[in-house]
């Protein structure tokens, strides 16, 4: 049993020395994945930055440098939102023949008020983060599996509790609700995860997949996108009580910490904060499934969905 199962606390405190390990962190310029970052350089991890704006991710690289010096982190481009841009990815790191310990799948797209595409014609939110996640993953798979203890963390959200997959529509074609749309991606994140984790013990890999969430946390989420000026306003003052009253972006990084490097974080778990309704807190527990999310099937499903929309197959059962 797992410490986080048995007294339900765990901080960063405890997280282990990294030295050693590579890590890569998708939307690692701000947020929960540039404080993930922060903290793991500090801990000695070789951080890479996977971030889509160049301009954005050296000033991430820049603050990162200045807050903790003589650490190991570099800069690499990367759109979720194009599916060429993640197999150039891909490949220039495989090619690199170098181990990758750690790959975080952090970057999101949160709720904008229209219907939007990435470069492949995908709903933004479903194709950034679901189809470009999978994609990624499957393709650093020979990266991961050079490595030693290797694991994919996947960043799902309290959000999938209300989600729901409609194999009818999963690109909003017919009807679009931002946050209905956000809700389906998480969802599909977490049963991702899971339908991961159940592929890599048949296939006896090393890999291990864990999920984690950061509860509500002060992110730049709330605040970015193609918002009117009221909009955005109005998001600016909900992202700003939700830094006062619920978790700070440092704090939201800590289930993906846990995730990424606790010795008792198991394959197939899914964690989050401790504190109330798992929307805030300074420690870590294991965090609630929605019953959806244990939709095998379901999970098969999207599994075979995100292989034809992407072209990329891996783990085949």
């Amino acid at each position: 049993m797992s410490k986080v199962d048995e007294s339900g606390a765990w901080t960063a405190a405890e997280m282990p020395s990294q030295v050693g390990r590579r890590i890569l962190i998708t939307g690692a310029n701000s947020g929960i994945g540039f404080h993930a970052a922060l903290k793991l350089a500090r801990k000695g991890a070789e951080v890479i930055l996977a971030c889509r704006d160049r301009q954005k991710g050296e000033m991430a690289l820049d603050r990162l440098h200045s807050e903790a010096p003589s650490t190991h982190t570099e800069l690499a481009i990367l759109d979720l939102a194009s599916l060429d841009s993640v197999r150039e990815f891909a490949a220039q790191e495989v090619g690199r023949n170098r181990p990758l310990h750690v790959l975080i799948n952090n970057a999101g797209v949160m709720a904008p008020p229209k219907r939007l595409e990435t470069k492949d014609g995908f709903e933004i939110q479903f194709g950034t983060n679901v189809l470009g996640h999978f994609a990624l993953t499957g393709l650093l798979l020979p990266a991961l599996e050079r490595s030693e203890k290797p694991r994919v963390v996947t960043l799902a959200s309290i959000a999938h509790k209300r989600g729901r997959l409609n194999f009818d529509d999963l690109q909003s074609t017919r009807s679009y609700s931002p946050m209905a749309a956000y809700q389906q991606s998480k969802l599909a994140d977490l049963m991702f995860a899971f339908e991961l984790d159940r592929r890599l013990r048949a296939a006896s890999s090393p890999v291990m997949s864990i999920a984690a969430h950061p509860g509500v946390a002060h992110t730049n989420l709330f605040e970015t996108g193609d918002h009117s000026p009221v909009q955005k306003m109005l998001r600016k003052a909900v992202s700003h009580v939700i830094g006062i009253v619920l978790n700070t972006d440092a704090e939201g990084a800590l289930p993906t910490l846990y995730a990424a490097t606790a010795t008792d974080a198991k394959s197939g778990g899914y964690y989050g904060p401790k504190g109330f309704q798992e929307m805030r807190g300074d420690e870590v527990v294991a965090a609630q499934v929605a019953p959806q999310a244990r939709d095998e099937a379901g999970a098969a499903r999207l599994w075979k969905i995100c292989e034809e929309r992407t072209g990329v197959r891996y783990l085949d059962r």
